[in-house]
């Protein structure tokens, strides 16, 4: 009977480490590739920088996974190969630039110095009049791009006073300086009109679309393969991407928005991002913060249509100002509901990642409770029993003292023997 339980086990534990193993797998391409980063560490500088570069691409979407990036990337490369060339330019300056800074070389393995520059590397190709292949671009891109980290180093210092990200602030400011200065009339580096392209898509492939306008991509290739990267990365992400950009587009054509203008998801990149920042990577996902950056959506998309108004006076594009701003609004909320629970900087990763810091975290205190407790509770009792201590620590001490002249008195032989046998067991 022994040996039949054992073969019927055996397919059990046989299944269990195949499942193990499956999970073991699978964990080392999600979430933030630790291991993959602990690798990196020891390979050379080359592989190191591929490393950076790629996560600087995802953390535009708040990834920290290189073949997250690598997927964006492929992406970019779908859509424009110059594009994706003057992102990729960007984002190599601006992690070169921060080295040689001197910032934070987490920061900068993180790709959190990099992906500014991505930015402004896309934009300047998207937003140039020259079209593609236009070589004399790169000169201002790796001008801007190189700015980055000094303006991200400059925003930070004020922004960690109140424990804030900086967003997308420096690649706004350097986007704007450079569209302000040059214009649609400059010889060598006109601009666009900020106009959208004006072609149809069908309504639900606004919301990959939007997702991809974040790069300032408008194939739904490219935001599908963005949203993919997303989904390997963290599927909380994923979700909130396409629900902000979802609620971007309702929100379009809530306000009668031009249907050009909502196909081609400029209505929801900015509500996408702000959607993923509060719905976990600054906020622990719980179902109130989730509500909550629903609504942070829908305020976003207002202040996208109230910002491109106000900014269309100037020729300027709205770039990711009403992100930045909205999203900066809602992580200053001061809440009385634990649930409502916004991560210190240091400790913010992807939305999985943080929920099992929480918990950790809840864990340890409740132990460290139940401690204090047990020490209050020990410490009252021996309050409410001093006197008892105190009478049999004198009586232990009588007992030693009597068992010693016992002892001496038995070993003398005295005939006084069987008074102090008495004594003694009258003590006891």
């Amino acid at each position: 009977m022994t040996a039949d339980m054992d073969n019927n086990n055996q397919p059990l534990h046989e299944e269990a480490s195949a499942q193990s193993f499956v999970f073991r797998a699978v964990g080392l391409f999600t979430g933030d590739m630790g291991l993959c980063r602990r690798w990196v560490k020891r390979q050379a500088v080359v592989i190191q920088l591929l490393d950076w570069i790629f996560r600087a691409v995802a953390q535009v979407m708040f990834v920290n996974n290189p073949l997250s990036g690598l997927l964006i990337t492929a992406g970019l490369l779908l859509q424009s190969p110059w594009w994706a060339l003057n992102g990729l330019l960007g984002t190599l300056v601006s992690t070169i630039s921060a080295i040689l800074l001197g910032q934070n070389r987490e920061a900068v393995s993180a790709g959190l110095c990099g992906y500014n520059g991505t930015l402004v590397g896309m934009l300047m190709a998207v937003f140039s009049a020259k079209g593609s292949w236009y070589w004399w671009l790169l000169l201002p891109n790796i001008f801007m791009s190189m700015l980055c980290p000094v303006v991200s180093s400059a925003l930070s210092s004020v922004a960690n006073k109140w424990d804030l990200p900086i967003f997308t602030f420096p690649f706004n400011i350097l986007m704007y300086l450079h569209i302000a200065a040059t214009g649609a009339s400059h010889p060598y580096f006109p601009e666009l009109d900020i106009q959208p392209k004006a072609f149809l898509l069908q309504l639900f492939l606004s919301v990959p679309v939007g997702v991809g306008q974040v790069y300032g991509c408008d194939s739904p290739w490219t935001g599908g393969l963005i949203l993919l990267a997303l989904l390997l990365c963290s599927p909380v992400i994923c979700f909130h991407a396409m629900l902000g950009s979802a609620a971007g587009m309702l929100s379009g054509l809530a306000l009668a928005a031009p249907h050009k203008d909502i196909y081609s998801g400029l209505w929801g990149y900015n509500s996408a991002l702000s959607c993923i920042a509060v719905g976990g990577v600054f906020y622990v996902i719980t179902w109130q913060t989730h509500l909550l950056a629903l609504i942070c959506a829908l305020f976003c998309a207002y202040m996208t249509s109230a910002f491109s108004k106000l900014m269309s006076m100037l020729a300027l594009p709205a770039c990711t100002w009403p992100f930045c701003l909205s999203t900066l609004i809602f992580l200053l909320i001061s809440s009385e509901i634990p649930a409502i629970c916004r991560l210190p900087l240091s400790v913010v990763s992807y939305p999985e990642e943080n929920r099992r810091y929480q918990r950790q975290l809840k864990a340890s205190e409740k132990a460290l409770h139940r401690q204090q407790s047990s020490s209050q509770e020990e410490a009252g009792l021996k309050e409410n029993q001093g006197p008892n201590v105190q009478l049999q620590e004198m009586f232990s001490k009588w007992q030693l003292s009597s068992s010693a002249v016992y002892v001496f008195y038995t070993a003398e032989g005295s005939t006084s023997q069987g008074k102090i046998e008495t004594m003694h067991v009258n003590l006891y």
